[in-house]
């Protein structure tokens, strides 16, 4: 048995993922399953059901399944079946009997990984299974690449992040990027919304033509309507010569309308028309000129309930409302707070030609702790003033030259703890670039404890490459 096995132990390490659910009703099977398995240098947990197993699975779980096909209750094909559906790339083996083979041979051909029909020679068993884990790698390692070459692809802006919102964000950015509908944007002030929709135009068919940003707020309501439709000569006091407007000047690209709810009532009436017809019409004339334009709104307000109000076209609520992209606060998004620190210092020293200070781990817990009510543009403010002013530099937030009293005395050591340990992983992940093996020896981990933890933190190791 461990000469038969030897030539996975002595496999050189590798980022090949180990962990494998194993599931089967026989106890004395599940006994030499684990056993097997373990001798093999695998990470093996065993289930008796398919129920305990379920809910432990997720999108991106980094290992591989094998289930018995015939189990009370759940049986393999129904397991296989869901978890097909939260995630077609996930390697499964379904254990058979001799009369099975048909039924395991339809099972492939609907997507399971492979079958191993019983009894089995264990050096068979493992051998499948050590394939199905470097099938399971390199489709996570794919993936994640994908991610990243989406979210952080130069030049041009970027969706950073690892959280969970930011990834559902960049998942429906993907999505409705050549969608044909106008899009409104909704957040808080500073939480990005013109940067996603810099990012829209830029990754869509439209991005060799112009990109047009227009803030309905910061307009005088008696230049909002020249400045968005144009005039022609003549059309009022002052207008010596006929002007193209924001629409004619996106012709072909994107508009985007920040602020859209400081637009005033009367002119919504108009827009609405433009969005409808995909026709402008110049002050001064009742000429009629086509555009081909994608608009996209932001508003950090709530459309629907000022529409309630009256301070909003219910009509234009509805024809902006198609598409709508919900852009989460810095606060609901903590864990992303120093990688966009990191990125705002690293633009920052390439622009000004100063070295980056390393942060303290007061310093860290500080911004993780701050409420960022002027959300990401507040945090590139600071983390830019910290480029050019060092150590010097000071900032109205709690705890930033020192842990605060308040702080020791109100977090559970537990929480402080896990803080700590999280500050010092990121440390290690930034200034190795996501080199996992130099992480390792400097904080003297193993390999599976560095993973371990890495998971639990919510740490990825891609978004700290270069």
């Amino acid at each position: 048995m461990k000469s038969d096995l030897s030539r996975f132990n002595s496999a050189p390490e590798s980022e090949v993922l180990k962990q494998v659910f194993f599931i089967d009703d026989d106890e004395d099977i599940r006994l030499v399953v684990e056993q097997t398995l373990t001798l093999a240098d695998m990470c093996i947990k065993c289930f008796a059901s398919a129920e305990e197993c379920l809910p432990l699975v997720h999108e991106n779980w980094p290992g591989v399944i094998v289930t018995d096909l015939h189990m009370p209750s759940m049986d393999g094909m129904m397991l296989f079946r869901q978890l097909n559906e939260l995630d077609p790339e996930l390697p499964i083996i379904l254990l058979t009997g001799h009369g099975d083979i048909s039924t395991a041979v339809t099972a492939i051909r609907a997507g399971v990984y492979d079958y191993i029909e019983k009894p089995f020679s264990q050096t068979h068993f493992v051998d499948v299974i050590h394939r199905a884990l470097e099938k399971r790698s390199l489709t996570l390692e794919n993936r994640s690449l994908r991610e990243e070459i989406f979210a952080q692809g130069a030049p041009g802006p970027r969706i950073l992040g690892n959280t969970s919102v930011i990834k559902q964000l960049r998942r429906l950015v993907q999505q409705v990027m050549d969608a044909p509908a106008d899009i409104l944007l909704q957040g808080e002030t500073g939480c990005g919304k013109e940067l996603i929709a810099r990012f829209l135009h830029e990754h869509s068919v439209r991005q060799a033509h112009p990109f047009v940003a227009i803030n309905c707020g910061a307009l005088p309501e008696a230049l909002v309507e020249s400045e968005l439709f144009g005039h022609t000569q003549g059309a009022f006091t002052g207008a010596s010569k006929s002007r193209k407007g924001k629409f004619e000047y996106a012709n072909g690209g994107t508009l985007f309308l920040d602020e859209i709810e400081s637009m005033p009532v009367n002119l919504q009436v108009k827009l609405l028309r433009v969005l409808e017809e995909r026709q402008v019409e110049r002050l001064g004339t009742n000429e009629l000129i086509p555009i081909d334009i994608r608009v996209i709104a932001a508003t950090k307000e709530n459309l629907k309930k000022r529409s309630e109000e009256g301070l909003f076209r219910l009509d234009l609520y509805y024809r902006l409302n198609v598409v709508t992209i919900n852009i989460p606060a810095l606060r609901d998004r903590k864990e992303d707070i120093l990688l966009l620190f990191q990125h705002f210092t690293s633009l920052a020293g390439a622009r000004y030609g100063h070295e980056v200070i390393p942060l303290s781990l007061a310093q860290r817990q500080a911004l993780l702790n701050h409420d960022w009510p002027g959300n990401v543009r507040e945090l590139r403010n600071i983390a830019e003033r910290y480029v050019l002013l060092g150590e010097s530099a000071e900032f109205d937030i709690d705890g930033w030259g020192a842990i605060s009293s308040s702080l020791i005395e109100t977090e559970k050591l537990t929480s402080k703890v896990e803080a700590y340990e999280r500050a010092l992983l990121e440390d290690a992940l930034i200034r190795h670039q996501g080199r996992l093996k130099t992480v390792m020896d400097e904080l003297g981990l193993a390999r599976k404890t560095l993973y371990d933890k890495l998971k639990k933190h919510g740490l990825n190791r891609a978004e700290y490459s270069k």
